[in-house]
């Protein structure tokens, strides 16, 4: 096999690989026995097959060495290079690191592979290369053990090879992985397929012959294939659709491969005489490609057995990506744009990936961002200036902002979608032009995490919220800090640099700041830390806590806390009102309205309460909940609305309920700058002729 492809010296070095890891295995055994060098050579005859370059095989015969053997790093480095080395490194798992849970280990190693496939992405190719050998030699391992590594290929390993446009192991991979997971359902799904052959067989003859006519009677040439859909996509399509097996089976489906890129149009246009095209089921991937670089035309027809045809135009270049992917460039390494295209867009989406590795906080949250990008059902769509972007179906504007840039995504206000301008969690559609529109002082809002779509769009508002949060919790807990200190006549100023350091050790924290972010979260007691605070200063050491009757300032509460202050929904504080702050953990300081029913409930927990006030000139709008009885008259909604609208307050949310014949209960959630802003409100709405009573809510 190796003969056809490389030269006498590059086989001389796999062979040279061949006898290092077959010694560095000696006495080694697979599970099913047989000596585990079997394993390494079978990796490396698949890409053999896929005529992957001299050190990939390299990399395959000797990708467990490392892992498995005493043999280092460094070694591999000088018997065989460090490009091959660094392979092998990105393969290997993480054996020496102790894991809280199996689910973590499998998320950070699948870290490292990725981290490993941006520096070089025959990483991924040697590795779906090993899973595709293991997921072959499975029924060897323990059920438990087979069903996991199923799941993990099914999840995992063949959307890798989809989204790389390896069709023919993404194929191998799901067939094996829905076998081993779920056998019975397999065995049922493959009975069912082996009984309908016999009566498909003829049908599909007929229409073969038939469209292979008609397009030599256009004087055109083409290879036209009836193809049988493969097992797990009849289960998935019986499963997403709730259809039984006959509705999925009675589909025909064939692909014609012809010359040239005119040709597959021209072909096109045959089979549209030929049988009757179905509305809205044609797809252009040969203008737009889909983002592995997959290339087709594909359309729909009406067949004269009363069945649906679905067929797909190629040319021979298309059909070697669709089948190969990315290892199309090592396969036929023709410079073509067709494998050129697929190897530029994994790259990028491995750009991508690195990006999202980035902003994640940890592996599981990567693992779980990038296994949302791993099942894009694409929609297209234009920028301004005409560029084409495919993004996941169910994509925002949202989406589209970070797609173009992170800086954009981070910036961006509002959006244009055919030049009319929308909110910006529209959800995009095939065709539309969108403009993004930024605002320089703009930040990501912790409201687009509900409706963004991306992996790299969710990465970076996380990772923009997490820094702001870290932000605004150290500047609020230095405020709550210096505030019980305040108590003991100083404050955080005063102290010393030793007894800042002794404190942070004590309470077993990486820096002074993590503490103050700590108090900021509610997750330490100021009091606590002002106490380990004072005793560790000599010089205040002494000192008598003052009474807790002597006047102490109440924490000013500015409206620019961002998320560590938030306000009661239970009673709607707003600027104006008496308040109090509760502490509460992970959240901060709540803010309740000093009458509410739940500072009753909360009585019994002193030490977490702490007294608060609102800064004269407070920053921002504030929810508020207006509860109206109105008559039952048309337009009243509208009326009520534009009263709101013109008294400069935005209505964030309306719920109507009739409460008999005549009368119904309007809750309007109101945003407003204060209690004077929100009395004009009331006074407005209340001489209304429609409004019967209306009053504040509070729940």
């Amino acid at each position: 096999m190796l003969e056809d492809y490389l030269e006498p010296d590059q086989i001389a070095e796999v062979y040279r690989a061949y006898l290092f890891g077959a010694e560095a295995h000696d006495g080694q055994s697979r599970a099913s026995g047989e000596p585990y060098i079997y394993h390494p050579v079978a990796v490396a005859q698949i890409l053999a097959e896929m005529r992957m370059d001299t050190k990939s095989l390299i990399a395959a015969l000797l990708h467990d060495v490392i892992e498995d053997t005493p043999t280092a790093k460094e070694q591999i480095i000088k018997l065989f290079g460090e490009e091959v080395a660094e392979l092998v490194d990105g393969v290997s798992k993480l054996t020496n690191i102790e894991f809280e849970s199996r689910i973590e280990a499998q998320a950070e190693n699948f870290r490292k592979m990725i981290l490993a496939m941006t520096r070089d992405i025959r990483v991924i190719l040697v590795k779906l290369a090993d899973r595709l050998h293991n997921m072959r030699t499975l029924g060897a391992m323990r059920p438990d053990k087979r069903r996991r590594i199923a799941r993990e290929t099914l999840e995992i390993y063949a959307p890798i090879a989809n989204r790389l446009g390896m069709n023919r192991v993404r194929l191998e991979l799901e067939e094996l992985g829905f076998a081993a997971l779920y056998p019975l359902r397999y065995r049922v799904i493959a009975d069912r397929m082996k009984k309908s052959r016999g009566n498909r067989k003829e049908i599909v003859s007929k229409i073969e012959s038939s469209i292979t006519e008609r397009i030599k009677q256009e004087g055109l040439g083409g290879q036209v294939i009836g193809r049988e859909k493969h097992l797990y996509g009849i289960y998935n399509k019986m499963r997403e659709k709730q259809v039984p097996f006959n509705e999925i089976m009675d589909v025909y489906a064939f692909r014609i491969i012809v010359e040239s890129v005119d040709m597959c149009y021209r072909v096109l246009g045959v089979v549209h005489n030929l049988y009757k095209p179905v509305p809205g089921r044609f797809k252009d991937y040969i203008a737009i490609p889909k983002a592995n670089g997959y290339q087709s035309l594909h359309t729909v027809l009406f067949s004269p057995y009363g069945v649906p045809i679905e067929v797909q135009i190629r040319t021979e270049d298309m059909h070697r990506v669709a089948e190969a992917g990315i290892a199309a460039h090592w396969l036929y390494k023709s410079g073509d744009e067709s494998s050129n295209s697929a190897q530029a867009r994994a790259r990028q989406w491995l750009l991508d990936l690195l990006e999202i590795q980035q902003r994640a906080g940890n592996s599981m949250e990567f693992l779980e961002n990038v296994k949302v990008d791993l099942f894009p059902d694409e929609v297209y769509v234009f920028t301004p200036k005409g560029m084409i972007m495919a993004l996941p179906r169910g994509a925002t504007a949202v989406d589209f902002a970070y797609a173009v840039h992170t800086d954009v995504g981070n910036q961006c206000v509002a959006v244009k979608i055919d030049r009319r301008l929308m909110p910006l969690r529209s959800e995009l559609r095939n065709g539309q032009t969108v403009e993004i529109i930024t605002a320089a002082g703009a930040r990501p809002n912790p409201a687009w995490l509900n409706f963004v779509h991306t992996a790299k769009a969710r990465a970076n508002i996380r990772n923009f919220l997490k820094n702001l949060q870290h932000d605004e919790a150290v500047s609020l807990g230095q405020r709550l800090l210096n505030k019980s200190l305040e108590q003991y006549e100083t404050d955080l100023q005063s102290l010393s640099e030793k007894s800042l350091w002794q404190v942070t050790e004590s309470f077993n924290v990486k820096s002074f700041d993590r503490l103050l972010m700590d108090i900021g979260l509610g997750n330490r007691m100021p009091m606590q830390v002002a106490r380990a605070l004072i005793q560790g200063d000599e010089e205040k050491a002494g000192k008598e806590i003052r009474s807790s009757t002597s006047e102490t300032k109440p924490l000013a509460i500015k409206g620019t806390e961002g998320t560590v202050v938030t306000y009661a929904k239970c009673c709607r504080p707003i600027p104006g009102d008496k308040i109090l702050g509760f502490v509460t953990a992970g959240r901060g300081v709540v803010i309740h309205v000093e009458g509410c029913k739940n500072v009753a409930d909360y009585r019994n927990k002193p030490e977490k309460w702490i007294d608060v006030e609102w800064e004269d000139n407070v920053a921002g709008e504030f929810p508020v909940e207006l509860r109206l009885l109105v008559v039952n008259q048309r337009g009243v909604l509208a009326t009520i609305a534009a009263t709101i609208s013109d008294l400069d307050a935005n209505i964030e949310n309306v719920v109507m309920d009739e409460r008999d014949g005549q009368h119904s209960q309007l809750t309007f959630t109101v945003a407003v700058k204060n209690r004077k802003h929100l009395a004009r409100i009331i006074k407005h709405l209340r001489s209304l002729p429609n409004v019967v009573r209306i009053n504040r809510a509070q729940k």
